[in-house]
């Protein structure tokens, strides 16, 4: 491969430069031992192909092999789970740059931000569960851990009119969905369309021993933004048992995020999640659980009726 003699992907000089995540002539082959710029710019273009890596961080994991798994699938290619030659072709295909430079504003930094407590009935005496720093905003914005982003910009904090890199990730806009498949076994969430065709992919947690996922056939009944969650600790196995029924309030830190995409299963939906950078490696009480992004993108590509199959 050719990597136009650029120093080795884990070194210091190139971990996170953006002139080299920015390079469609860094073909390093990105597979369990790639660190730096080629697996940030892997991990971007992923997700602007609507094959989420989950949370980017510019570390190869579970999340971003079941990526470029989905995404050789959807391409024909050969599903290797490493972003080798001709799927750095398939993903050069657009011009955009993977970073971009954007300037914070006012909006983005001054809040209100406020700690959000563990506590379920703490979490129901306040009026939203809000963002806890600009920093949690942003990396939701873009699709990043917050950890990356100060990487990306020296440590520094959010400043209104600062200039930051960012990554460039993909718009929510996608075509309606023909079913929604859930898949236990890889832990994704699959939108396929009328022809039987995966168009997108994201990474999820779904059940758990106590709680497994409902294996079956069910149909999406609607989606509710900013939900507000109906705590009822009998539901819960890990629940205080000193705790009442309560109402927690929407917000992107809510338990179920920022989107209820309600199944025809009773108690159980889709949703989001507070805690992006679990996704896809913990376990959930029998939801399905993503990104709050993620929740989004998929619930603008469903409609009451849409069939859901979730499957071992």
């Amino acid at each position: 491969m050719n990597d136009r003699s650029r120093p080795a992907a884990g070194s210091e000089s190139e971990k996170l430069d953006a002139a080299a995540v920015n390079d469609p002539g860094l073909t390093t082959a990105v597979d369990a031992d790639a660190t730096g710029a080629a697996v940030l710019r892997a991990q971007i273009l992923l997700d602007r192909a609507h094959f989420s890596p989950g949370e980017i961080d510019g570390a190869f994991g579970t999340n971003t092999r079941r990526a470029i798994e989905g995404f050789q699938r959807s391409r024909d290619l050969e599903v290797t789970g490493t972003v080798d030659d001709a799927t750095w072709a398939a993903l050069n295909a657009g011009t955009a740059d993977a970073l971009v430079r954007y300037r914070l504003t006012a909006a983005d930094v001054d809040g209100p931000f406020q700690p959000i407590p563990e506590d379920m009935e703490a979490k129901a005496r306040l009026d939203r569960l809000g963002y806890s720093s600009a920093l949690e905003a942003l990396g939701e914005r873009f699709h990043a851990s917050p950890a990356l982003l100060q990487r990306l910009n020296g440590g520094a904090t959010p400043r209104a009119g600062a200039s930051w890199l960012v990554p460039n990730v993909a718009a929510a806009t996608l075509p309606k969905a023909g079913q929604v498949v859930v898949d236990q076994s890889e832990s994704v969430v699959m939108l396929v369309d009328g022809s039987g065709r995966t168009i997108a992919q994201w990474p999820a947690t779904m059940g758990s021993a106590h709680d497994p996922l409902p294996i079956g056939e069910w149909t999406i009944k609607g989606v509710a933004q900013e939900p507000v969650f109906h705590y009822n600790p009998e539901l819960f196995w890990d629940a205080d048992p000193s705790h009442s029924k309560a109402e927690i309030p929407p917000g992107p830190n809510n338990p179920v995020g920022v989107v209820w995409i309600d199944l025809s299963k009773d108690h159980y939906g889709i949703h989001g999640t507070p805690v992006p950078s679990t996704i896809g490696k913990t376990q959930s009480h029998g939801c399905i659980r993503m990104t709050n992004w993620s929740a989004r993108a998929l619930a603008q590509a469903v409609a009451p009726g849409t069939p859901a199959v979730l499957r071992e």
